[in-house]
């Protein structure tokens, strides 16, 4: 069966967000969707440029920045999360983790099978989580996978106060200070096919409680990334957290220690806090 053009599944599941009714007990999760990726050269350089990765052909440019499976795998996910059995709206999701497990480097060249689904809708404060894996396969070995939670925010009615977690520990020491761009949210979305409104422009982030638009969570993993080093050569596991939002125009400091990165705002507040660990390691 021919897969949809990636505009059709988004305005398919625009269409469907107003009709759907958040909450772990509706639906079954959506459908478990398999496809064929393989990176594009203008596209991937493109995405390199955007998130400030080494160029192709630079060391290590001959190999895929560890978070570029993601973007491969977006339509996919995009069409899991559009379907009528997905519970949430489509329209509003916010990405509020990622854990990313390399167990081999990924070559441009490699054709990957991709599996997509939802592992488990689970309660939140503030609404309901689900969490999406992704599976990368190279001649039927998983080479790649990620687990994503994405935040569709709906009264619950709980006074369950916040948890702690990475936001609340002491900053770590900065090393970069980036001023981003009030159309950086635009330009992520042009190399990742991510438009979600609530990244675009201040007219369609407003509807869903932004001022602004904010950048997109995966574009900070990624930025992050790039300055961190070299990531996508070894076997790794990667997690992080996304905290506040980052509303464009901002900004923001990239602080690092070990193992561990982070990016705050100007005043010292928490974006996003994640860990680099050898596969295995921890």
């Amino acid at each position: 069966m021919p897969r949809p053009p990636l505009p059709l599944t988004l305005l398919k599941g625009a269409f469907l967000s107003p009709l759907k009714r958040p909450g772990t007990g509706h639906g079954n999760g959506g459908p478990r969707l398999r496809d064929r990726a393989r990176a594009t050269p203008g596209r991937a350089d493109a995405y390199r440029r955007v998130c400030g990765f080494a160029p192709t052909g630079e060391p290590p440019g001959d190999t895929l920045p560890l978070p570029y499976p993601h973007v491969l795998a977006f339509p996919l996910t995009a069409r899991v999360m559009a379907a009528t059995a997905f519970p949430l709206p489509l329209l509003g999701l916010v990405h509020t983790s990622i854990e990313v497990v390399q167990h081999r480097a990924l070559r441009p060249t490699d054709d990957l099978g991709l599996t997509a689904y939802v592992e488990k809708l689970t309660p939140h404060r503030r609404g309901t989580e689900a969490t999406i894996t992704v599976e990368a396969t190279v001649d039927g070995t998983i080479a790649w996978e990620s687990r994503s939670t994405y935040l569709a925010r709906h009264e619950t009615g709980a006074t369950t106060p916040p948890r702690q977690g990475p936001g609340d520990e002491p900053p770590l020491p900065v090393e970069a200070r980036w001023r981003l761009a009030a159309d950086l949210g635009r330009r992520y979305a042009a190399v990742s096919g991510d438009r979600n409104p609530i990244h675009l422009h201040p007219l369609t982030a407003r509807p869903f409680g932004f001022p602004r638009p904010i950048a997109h969570g995966m574009w900070t993993f990624a930025r992050c990334l790039a300055e961190y080093g070299p990531t996508g050569t070894e076997p790794v596991r990667v997690t992080a957290r996304f905290r506040a939002p980052v509303l464009l125009p901002a900004t923001v400091t990239y602080g690092r220690q070990g193992q561990d990165f982070e990016l705050r705002d100007s005043t010292g507040r928490p974006h996003l806090r994640g860990r680099v660990e050898p596969l295995g390691g921890r």
